[in-house]
């Protein structure tokens, strides 16, 4: 590969760390990241959908396709669950690489159930993956972004905490978490010229691939989203990693195949006030009815995405 800059490769001499790399999203990511010039640590336990099983394979196979195209990148098999896990695998892009410049917490499991038989043991090894996850590689990395005045972190939420779905009580908090863990440490890191955004990735995965098509509405929702290629969200986490988007930071965007969304963030919508203050009787009486115009309803991701992909 050649160390001259070229225009057209956006992450030329950076390191980037890609955590369940080997499948899917992560895959797309690290080619990509790769063949514009990225330095890429190819993180992956091999763990089915549901989080059981380990396999390096996955990942080593990820990393001989990017040596095969010219590219370098090492194999990382640690849990992002565990926080030895998360400092050994920013640990190894600096022994290998000597640096690091961009982490994408990509690394996810699924364990969808109605929730009122959601079981405590799948809550908690949800929330370790999908939560606890990109916070534990997130602060292995963030002292070495400091040190360096520099760096760049993408985390994947998910429409169904954004929006709201069936059956991911678990999943949805901690991808709604995701966000604020995002937006806390593009505060806290600003000074240092660290970055930290969020993609809501549409696309068909191994994940998705485990949502029940029992109806013929439902398989058509299915058949919709197989257009949605994983590759289609490379492009923005690549541009999200670059100096190219220096500016950009504690936002959440959404990519659907050929579309980017800039999606919203609390603030508040209606207010009211009493100059007495308010009893439980005139809240439920006079502040209700004035604020239900702008009531959410119990949107699905479905209902406020509801057309075809572009």
């Amino acid at each position: 590969m050649s160390e001259h800059h070229d225009p057209d490769r956006m992450l030329d001499g950076k390191v980037i760390l890609v955590t369940g790399a080997a499948r899917g999203i992560g895959r797309g990511i690290a080619l990509l990241a790769a063949a514009h010039g990225a330095k890429v640590v190819v993180n992956d336990v091999g763990a089915s959908g549901d989080g059981q099983g380990q396999d390096a394979t996955p990942g080593e196979l990820v990393v001989a396709e990017i040596r095969e195209a010219g590219g370098d990148a090492v194999a990382n098999s640690d849990s992002v669950a565990s926080y030895a896990g998360a400092e050994r695998m920013v640990q190894q892009a600096l022994d290998s690489f000597g640096r690091i410049d961009g982490v994408v917490n990509n690394a996810g499991i699924l364990r969808d159930t109605i929730f009122h038989k959601l079981a405590p043991e799948d809550w908690d090894a949800v929330l370790a993956v999908n939560l606890t996850g990109p916070f534990n590689v997130s602060r292995a990395a963030a002292p070495h972004f400091r040190a360096q005045n520099g760096g760049a972190f993408v985390h994947m939420t998910s429409a169904s905490a954004l929006v709201g779905n069936f059956a991911q009580a678990h999943y949805s908090a901690a991808k709604l978490g995701v966000t604020a863990l995002s937006k806390s440490i593009a505060l806290d890191m600003q000074r240092f010229g660290v970055r930290s955004n969020c993609i809501c990735p549409f696309a068909w995965t191994r994940l998705v691939a485990t949502i029940p098509g029992d109806t013929p509405a439902e398989q058509q929702r299915v058949e919709r989203m197989k257009q949605m290629a994983p590759e289609k969200i490379a492009p923005l986490a690549v541009s999200l990693l670059s100096d190219a988007t220096a500016k950009v930071t504690g936002q959440v965007f959404a990519s659907r195949n050929h579309e980017i969304f800039l999606m919203g963030q609390s603030r508040p919508l209606r207010g009211m006030q009493r100059e007495a203050g308010w009893t439980p009787h005139q809240i439920a009486t006079h502040a209700m009815p004035a604020l239900e115009a702008m009531f959410y309803p119990l949107d699905r991701s479905s209902d406020v995405f509801g057309w075809d992909p572009v």
